[in-house]
């Protein structure tokens, strides 16, 4: 409950610094995602993936994040060609539609509904899963679509300079070696990592605009029943109608495919310049309908 509370808290405090006068808001906002990429997320990463216990059951709710986001390429992709999008906003639904929010809004809700054994489950579609989506293919596609036509030198050299993608590596290093750094390190990662979602949340609230003439409202539509409707239906077909799966895992794994857009991954294509006022409107307006979505979710999954 306190992390529901957190997220509508810092969404309005956001909104209200927009209408004060004296407070720099995009310098903040800017400042804000900087500390999310570089810091916040990179110490996440190194926290909870050196904790990772691998076997061939885990390719299910890790492939979750993985599948979502390469049919949102091909579903974006295939709608912005027949359509003449430009090439931001495509971008910019393929990365916000095609990721969601397994941690933050992820792990309370699965802790509340299967306890812990589905909190376990839930960390490795966030972290081998989103995370790992993120700071690869997110990464690529970010590159791809911003201004520019960089080359494969120069995308490869954002991904493997990208310092989520470097602690990725390094925490994957341990987990193979069995390392975890000592218990006072941990808890300062831990730390570091639980400022991701307030200090994002802000950044948002700073962008988030209401304004009905805004030609972003069926794009926001369109990337929302994607999100929301059409990935865990896909998840949900996939998993339990072709590949006949029915367990607790598989009820977890649909529940957070149909988590509302991940705030990073918004976080990430708004710094590349990729449609950032339909970024924060796919978090703004994604999360409290999700909870809507999620409600319809719950019950089709206890057929599973």
């Amino acid at each position: 409950m306190t992390n529901f509370i957190l997220i509508f808290v810092f969404l309005f405090l956001g909104i209200v610094l927009q209408n004060v006068k004296a407070f720099p808001v995009v310098n903040v906002y800017k400042l804000l995602n900087k500390i999310v990429i570089y810091i916040c997320l990179p110490a996440l990463a190194l926290y909870y993936i050196p904790k990772i216990k691998w076997s061939t059951e885990l390719l299910l709710p890790i492939g979750v994040s993985w599948i979502g986001f390469v049919v949102s390429y091909l579903f974006f992709s295939f709608l912005g060609s027949k359509f003449g999008w430009s090439k931001k906003l495509i971008g910019c639904l393929i990365i916000t539609a095609g990721l969601g929010n397994t941690s933050f809004l992820g792990f309370p809700i699965i802790e509340a509904l299967y306890g812990e054994e589905g909190l376990k489950t839930a960390i490795l579609v966030d972290q081998p899963g989103s995370f790992v989506v993120l700071s690869t293919l997110g990464i690529l596609v970010a590159t791809l679509y911003s201004s520019g036509n960089p080359n494969g030198f120069q995308i490869a050299k954002k991904i493997l300079l990208f310092p989520p993608f470097i602690t990725f590596l390094i925490a994957c290093l341990m987990n193979v070696f069995n390392v975890d750094f000592h218990e006072y390190i941990q808890i300062l990662l831990q730390k570091l990592g639980s400022g991701v979602t307030p200090l994002a949340l802000l950044s948002v609230g700073l962008q988030l605009h209401f304004d009905r003439k805004s030609q972003h409202w069926k794009f926001l539509g369109l990337g929302l029943l994607y999100k929301l409707i059409l990935t865990p239906a896909l998840i949900y077909v996939l998993y339990v109608v072709i590949l006949q799966q029915h367990s607790k895992v598989i009820q977890v794994a649909i529940m957070e495919s149909a988590m509302a857009p991940m705030i990073t991954a918004c976080i990430l294509a708004s710094t590349h310049g990729l449609k950032p006022r339909l970024c924060s409107m796919m978090i703004g307006f994604g999360i409290p309908l999700s909870f809507i979505t999620l409600l319809f979710w719950y019950f089709v999954v206890q057929y599973v």
